[in-house]
């Protein structure tokens, strides 16, 4: 939507969001186990990461065994013919940027890592980052990942369709969900754009049926459906990338890696960024280029645009 229609409606949006905040159930992260095992077998270990805000932190479910990090460790493993070894880091709230510092302080390199599913963005929507911003923490955090810690390949999960969300009242709905579609946008444009990156694509029909009782958080039958999704997506770049044997750049893993010299000859590890990081991404006269995804301008909005109700 047009920045002069969102400052119009800056007053009306304000108000629902004081008023969705307060109404909305603080829902718990699911409880249980935040790494494990598939069962036990002959065939090799998949070593996958789930890492994210609250929908990747089982927000709106009992226990991590109906949330995503779980079903889609199963649901990966079943698909691959692999034992996965599965571990989650999540932490409602957080935006992708706050994503990045946490896995620098909780990931040690003890924990070998093949795929990294990534599951951030309404927060940043709630925050109000522009979606150029947005790109360049996910590709940040990326290039951390596959650098500092060995990771074959990440994938980012889109943002749920917000426009659709029943604890939302209309317009602050219709505009966050804009806002939502503008992100993955802006995520799919950048991921199309390296080899080693990919969006997943998550078709889902929201309704109220699949959410949890707060309105803004998935169920159960969401969480499974995203999870077999994602699954889905991963088991068919394995089983594509994984019979050939590719030899690792020693630029992309750290020699002592725990990981670094298997790692070389692993099927994904020809999917490399590109050469540049984030901070060395710099125009004549130290001007920082930016993301703009289909040609769409993803400045910032004033900050009494800030309109979206509560975090995840």
């Amino acid at each position: 939507m047009s920045l002069a229609a969102k400052l119009l409606l800056t007053p009306l949006l304000v108000t629902q969001a004081l008023i969705t905040r307060a109404r909305l159930p603080r829902l718990p992260e699911a409880a249980g186990e935040r790494t494990g095992r598939t069962a036990a077998g002959e065939a090799p270990e998949l070593h996958l990461l789930v890492a994210g805000d609250s929908s990747a932190a089982g927000v709106g479910v009992a226990d991590q065994q109906h949330a995503l990090a779980a079903p889609l460790a199963e649901r990966l493993a079943a698909l691959t013919g692999r034992r996965v070894h599965w571990r989650l880091h999540a932490r409602s709230g957080l935006t992708t940027g706050q994503l990045h510092e946490l896995l620098r302080e909780e990931l040690d390199g003890s924990f070998p890592i093949d795929i990294a599913v990534v599951v951030t963005g309404v927060n940043d929507v709630v925050d109000q980052v522009p979606s150029h911003r947005a790109v360049a923490a996910r590709e940040a955090l990326a290039n951390w990942l596959r650098n500092a810690r060995g990771v074959r390949h990440v994938a980012f999960a889109p943002l749920p369709p917000v426009h659709r969300f029943p604890g939302l009242p209309q317009p602050l709905r219709w505009v966050a969900g804009s806002d939502a579609q503008r992100h993955n946008q802006a995520l799919a444009e950048w991921a199309g754009t390296r080899a080693d990156v990919s969006a997943v694509p998550v078709s889902l029909k929201l309704h109220a049926g699949l959410m949890a009782d707060d309105g803004f958080h998935p169920g159960a039958p969401a969480y499974r459906h995203v999870a077999h999704e994602i699954a889905r997506h991963l088991a068919a770049l394995w089983r594509t990338e994984a019979p050939a044997d590719h030899h690792h750049n020693e630029e992309d893993t750290p020699d002592d890696h725990p990981r670094a010299q298997s790692a070389r000859q692993d099927a994904l590890d020809h999917r490399r960024e590109p050469r540049h990081r984030p901070g060395d991404r710099q125009e004549s006269g130290g001007r920082r280029r930016q993301h703009r995804a289909g040609g769409q301008d993803h400045r910032a909005q004033p900050q009494a645009a800030r309109h979206t109700p509560q975090r995840r």
